[in-house]
């Protein structure tokens, strides 16, 4: 059976298998920079994933960007929605012995007000910060939000200032 007389469902298993192969790691990374949890991370990769397969083709050329915006969208709603994260984190902290538990707890408590001053920030603006501290040149973040790779330097730079801004209050 030649490729084209497979069925459609068939043909666009496989473009998606491709997409999601090509782009669930840069997808997980991006939600866990965010979220800094392996397991969530990943929920939030499968929820995007998932939207994305309900909404368009697998080979649609704008792919890869809507998804990593999206795994940046999703983690800092996941963000926004939940409580603190303190026990979690105190839960997953190492129990060597070999870490001081006072620069332990310091670093978490660093860490948890950096998402919550994160959560804070209007969306474009956690969003570009997501992106490029999720690991992302400045071109895919560029692709990702639609804009041009010229505008991302002045983005970042004014997201960064909105989120030390936070971080002061």
């Amino acid at each position: 059976m030649s490729p084209d007389a497979r069925p459609v469902a068939a043909r666009e298993a496989t473009a998606f298998d491709r997409l999601f192969l090509a782009e669930y790691p840069a997808v997980v990374r991006i939600a866990h920079r965010v979220l800094a949890d392996a397991t969530e991370a990943e929920d939030v990769a499968q929820e995007v994933f998932l939207s994305f397969h309900n909404r368009h083709r697998a080979d649609a050329p704008f792919a890869a960007g809507w998804l990593r915006a999206a795994a940046a969208h999703a983690a800092l709603n996941a963000v926004r929605s939940r409580g603190r994260r303190t026990r979690r984190e105190s839960a997953h902290a190492p129990s060597d012995g070999a870490i001081d538990p006072h620069e332990a707890a310091e670093a978490n408590e660093a860490r948890r007000e950096v998402r919550e001053a994160l959560a804070r920030l209007p969306e474009r603006a956690a969003t570009v910060l997501a992106l490029r501290y999720g690991g992302l040149s400045y071109a895919e973040v560029a692709g990702a939000m639609g804009v041009d790779v010229g505008q991302v330097g002045t983005m970042l730079r004014r997201a960064e200032a909105r989120l030390r801004k936070e971080l002061e209050r």
